[in-house]
């Protein structure tokens, strides 16, 4: 992660008071149609849009000392740009953009979550894929797993792209520990742990101890709860499963995030803690479009599915993809082309072999 994250687009001077910030925002959040839509908010996309409505309400509005119409400003017109085919016979969907969103654990450890995103502006249709960290990915001269690619995002964008076949336009990456400071802002969320958590690793400073059951998580409790993988005595749950928990968390912070009141402290938080290639006039174009989509007839999720049980190279739990569920779910949710790939559009990384 960058300090400072110096290609974070947030970095825009409040123009308004707090106050004129709020009203302003309720009334952009206000009604079904106003509001951004559920799957967006999930993880740091959501965030993008929120943000991007914010500081749109903050750059454009009424003269201080009148709010009464804070949605009547117009902006100029501007269009996201898109990354070539990454299969050159295959032709992009006019609107349809790709998005790689990650997690991590701060300087010098691995990235801990990987989504793929492809939102069809002109269909209003959006599919997010989560991708087990431990996936076989191709790097320079052989694979490795994905979370160990010593790399920035963009070349985690780059080498996903490879793999999948399909071009990815944009990336935005959230710090975790910034992230429970986020969490906090919005004072913590409900949350049903999936399964009892007893887990100690004094290296990492790091001690995850819950009973399965509902729970109220503070920011630093929705990390651990996400980094779970197994339990002190062996006993663990699948990578899979890991990654539906993670989704899971996210939907139950985008319910808080719609619900809270407090927007205008939220920005100053995630400055220091996302970064992102997306411009703010990408943000706000994102934001405009975003609005229009249904989230009950509109918006799909999965997981790639694969064998965790993979040996490459001397490594145990390997993620290989299982090569035909994962053309189906590309073709199904974040292909970006007019028509469907094959699997010689991928590149998908095989394991050695396997064990018990």
């Amino acid at each position: 992660m960058k300090e400072k994250m110096p290609r974070t687009p947030f970095s825009t001077g409040l123009s308004r008071s707090a106050r004129e910030t709020e009203l302003r925002i309720k009334h952009i959040m206000s009604g079904p149609k106003r509001r951004p839509p559920l799957p967006f908010l999930l993880l740091i996309f959501s965030i993008c849009i929120f943000c991007g409505n914010l500081v749109s309400c903050q750059m454009a509005g009424p003269e201080p000392g009148d709010v009464s119409d804070p949605a009547g400003v117009q902006h100029e017109e501007h269009t996201p740009a898109v990354k070539d085919s990454a299969v050159p016979q295959l032709e992009r969907r006019i609107g349809t953009y790709t998005f790689l969103l990650t997690a991590n654990t701060g300087p010098g450890h691995n990235t801990d979550a990987f989504m793929v995103l492809c939102y069809d502006t002109r269909q209003q249709t959006a599919g997010l894929v989560s991708i087990p960290r431990d996936t076989l990915v191709q790097a320079e001269d052989r694979p490795v797993r994905l979370s160990t690619l010593q790399a920035g995002p963009e070349q985690q964008a780059a080498a996903l792209s490879s793999m999948l076949g399909i071009p990815i336009d944009y990336f935005i990456d959230v710090d975790m520990d910034g992230f429970a400071a986020l969490v906090d802002k919005l004072g913590g969320i409900d949350f049903y742990i999936p399964c009892d958590m007893d887990y100690d690793d004094p290296v990492q400073d790091l001690s995850i101890h819950f009973s399965q059951g509902p729970a109220h998580l503070n920011g630093r409790q929705v990390i651990e709860v996400a980094r779970f993988r197994k339990n002190n005595d062996g006993s663990s749950y699948s990578d899979l499963g890991r990654v539906q928990t993670q989704q899971r968390l996210m939907e139950a912070l985008a319910q808080k995030l719609l619900s809270w009141d407090g927007a205008a402290a939220f920005v100053d938080t995630l400055v220091q803690n996302v970064d992102t290639d997306l411009s703010l006039n990408d943000m706000l174009y994102f934001a405009s479009q975003a609005v229009n989509l249904d989230p009950s007839t509109g918006v799909e999720t999965a997981t790639l599915e694969g064998n965790g049980f993979g040996l490459y190279n001397g490594y145990r739990y390997c993620y290989e993809l299982d090569q035909e569920n994962t053309l189906e779910t590309v073709n199904r949710l974040i292909n970006p082309y007019n028509r469907d790939m094959t699997l010689k559009d991928m590149n998908l990384a095989k394991a050695d072999g396997y064990h018990n």
